[in-house]
Order: C-alpha cells, then structure tokens, then sequence
C-alpha cells in the first residue's frame, strides 16, 4: 500500500482507520427534521438521546469525554506500603581553576601550557 499524501495528526503517520472513521462522520446526512448536518452530529444525538433515557454506558461515555477519565488513585497496604522515591536533577559547576584548565588543554592535574 502506498503512503499517505498527508498524514494524519496523530503521532503515527499512517492511521487508516481512523482516517477512514473521519471521513465517514464528516459526511453530510439529514437530521430528524430533514435539515443537512454531520454523521458525527447525529451520533452525539443519539448518544445524549441514549443518556437522558438512563443508559449509564452512555452517561459514563457523555462523563468521560465531558470531563474526562477519573484517575485511579494510588492504593496501599500492609503488605504493600507506598514506597515513595525521590529523583532530583542537580547541576555541578566546576570551579573556575578547572573549568579553565579545560578550555586551556590540561589534562589530570597537569598544568595548561602556558
């Protein structure tokens, strides 16, 4: 298969089905009362049509894209206490006799030529 003309937002470069899947919700349709609109605008319909009858895969769906996915919390126990490590990041500067000795060519103690 050949490569894309232009990829896909994504960070994979070739994501054919969603690719295809945008196509297909971009096509116009006809809404319940006739008028034009968007495949993609009658799927959110029925979703929010599924919710307000009380379909609660459809209200944690509306839930989760609405205010997004609840974290999992960390959890412990006896057996498994929370072990918590710390990572620091610390930035050495060498002191002004070495770090000129270095830009001179001096090298384990030797003095740079003068």
């Amino acid at each position: 298969m050949a490569a894309r003309a232009t990829p896909s937002r994504g960070s994979k470069p070739d994501k054919l089905m969603r690719d295809a899947l945008m196509l297909a919700l971009n096509r116009e349709a006809r809404g319940a009362d006739g008028t034009p609109t968007k495949k993609l605008h009658l799927i959110a319909e029925k979703l929010v049509d599924l919710a307000v009858d009380g379909d609660i895969q459809a209200i944690k769906e509306i839930a989760d894209r609405v205010d997004g996915k609840a974290t999992q919390p960390i959890a412990e126990d006896d057996e498994n206490p929370l072990e918590l490590i710390r990572i620091e990041r610390v930035i050495v500067h060498k002191t002004l006799e070495e770090t000129e000795a270095a830009r001179l060519g001096a090298t384990d103690g030797q003095e740079a030529p003068a």
